[in-house]
């Protein structure tokens, strides 16, 4: 039986709101052409984002309703502390509000000196921190602690069509030149994001994780991972990784973090989870200094910015992506979308991740030149005719400028199409394929956008943008 069908059943429904070409039009200029700046409301089918817009199970509801808001040892923090400690197995965990506050304190403790009364001198000048890709986030905390972010994604990544297993591994000759050249001393932390976000949602192979892990030992380099998404690309390896079939995700897990020295996690990915995250670290002295860190932003450290309803609900939300027919189903219903835009010659990375489809928007769109964003532009044209949100993944969120001010374009130029967990149905999915479709028919007719107005940091979040004339 071929048939894919939901592990569920759907028990409370959410009204949609249903808008014009026309206001669309109007709802766009007001939004100076950035998704992110659309209210909700008007939005028919959110694509934007995967995280913290999962729908949460009954189970999550009720654990919620349990949740203990003492300031200091409460229950619901040792129930969060328990999963966390079954499926990631490192010694201390610490709760944070989302992924990007864990990724604060990393960054803020790694690249800073400490002085005699204990406060934290910035010291990230020097400093670099590679990765297969860095995203948007960990990017600009290590930016902004003065550290460079260095990406050293395998060759096959970079190339949309191109189909391999594992398109999210690091290159590990590339990372042992790295390191030769720029000394061990000056890498602080090595990382691994999983599954790549930057580079199509692409699973990283236990292989390669291995082979960082040994690699990052021989030179006293800390080994983290960024694991937003964790159990999918646990499945991802038990499809296709030889010798792991037979395994079970929980199995797969607990190997695939063995080989490091701590992780970030959003909870509002694999979690299921609205809000909520943490840092896992096996090393005392980073354990102490970053709870003094959490202590003064986030909160004490049974809570981390987070109420105990939410850590229930994390809690809950981690036992349940551990079962392996809701990952078949997030898998394969993800490969069922991608299917149905190469079916009709609409260009995508390939093979498809798990938790978005990456469009090709410099194939799709080849007469807009990267300087005028085509993946900002399709993304704007997504919403325009069809009231869909989606993000670019491209120039507008990952270009540099070389000294004398000139742009240089990201890899790739991609609109992101991140499915929510648990959210849409079949029937919404082949309307998000229907409108590309119709797209495609005047695609010639699309125009690049240009920024009129952008922020330092993060500037795909909040940047204003203006049709090309």
């Amino acid at each position: 039986m071929k048939t894919i069908i939901e592990p569920f059943r759907i028990k409370t429904v959410e009204y949609v709101k249903t808008t014009t070409q026309e206001e669309r039009e109007e709802i766009l200029k007001k939004a100076y052409y950035n998704t992110f700046l659309i209210p909700a409301e008007d939005v028919l089918i959110d694509l934007l984002t995967d995280s913290g817009t999962s729908a949460m199970s009954a189970k999550q509801w009720a654990a919620v309703m349990d949740g203990d808001e003492s300031y200091a040892g409460s229950k619901s923090y040792f129930k969060f502390e328990k999963i966390t400690k079954k499926i990631f197995g490192f010694k201390h965990i610490i709760p944070v509000h989302q992924g990007r506050a864990a990724e604060r304190i990393l960054f803020t403790m790694i690249l800073s000196d400490i002085d005699s009364d204990g406060r934290f001198i910035n010291a990230g000048k020097g400093k670099f921190i590679p990765s297969n890709n860095h995203f948007d986030t960990t990017r600009a905390n290590i930016e902004f602690n003065g550290a460079e972010a260095v990406d050293l994604v395998i060759e096959e990544g970079k190339h949309p069509e191109v189909i391999h297993p594992f398109k999210g591994n690091m290159d590990i000759e590339k990372l042992k030149a790295f390191i030769k050249e720029k000394g061990a001393k000056n890498i602080p932390v090595c990382m691994i994001t999983v599954t790549n976000n930057t580079g199509g949602g692409q699973p990283v192979s236990m292989e390669n994780i291995r082979m960082i892990s040994k690699i990052c030992n021989e030179n006293k380099i800390p080994f983290f991972i960024d694991a937003c998404r964790f159990a999918e690309n646990a499945y991802f390896i038990k499809i296709r990784e030889k010798g792991y079939e037979n395994k079970s995700i929980l199995e797969i897990c607990n190997e695939m973090f063995s080989y490091a020295d701590g992780c970030t996690m959003s909870a509002k990915k694999d979690a299921f989870a609205n809000i909520g995250g943490f840092l896992a670290i096996n090393n005392d002295e980073w354990y102490v200094n970053s709870k003094n860190l959490l202590i003064i932003t986030e909160g004490y450290e049974t809570y981390g910015g987070l109420s105990g309803r939410d850590m229930e609900a994390i809690a809950q939300g981690l036992d349940e992506i551990l079962d392996e027919s809701y990952l078949h189903y997030r898998i394969y219903s993800t490969k069922y979308l991608g299917e149905k835009l190469l079916a009709n010659n609409i260009p995508i990375i390939q093979p498809t991740g798990g938790h978005a489809i990456y469009v090709d928007a410099k194939n799709f769109l080849p007469h807009i030149p990267p300087e005028q964003f085509p993946g900002q532009a399709l993304s704007v044209e997504l919403y325009r005719y069809g009231g869909i949100r989606a993000v670019e993944i491209g120039s507008v969120m990952f270009a540099r400028y070389d000294k004398d001010g000139k742009m240089i374009p990201a890899d790739m130029e991609l609109v992101r199409l991140a499915i929510p967990r648990r959210v849409y149905t079949q029937s919404h999915i082949d309307y998000v394929a229907e409108i590309f479709c119709e797209i495609n028919k005047n695609k010639n007719k699309i125009k690049g956008v240009k920024i009129i107005e952008e922020p330092k940091f993060l500037r795909h979040f909040t940047a204003k943008f203006a049709p090309v004339d």
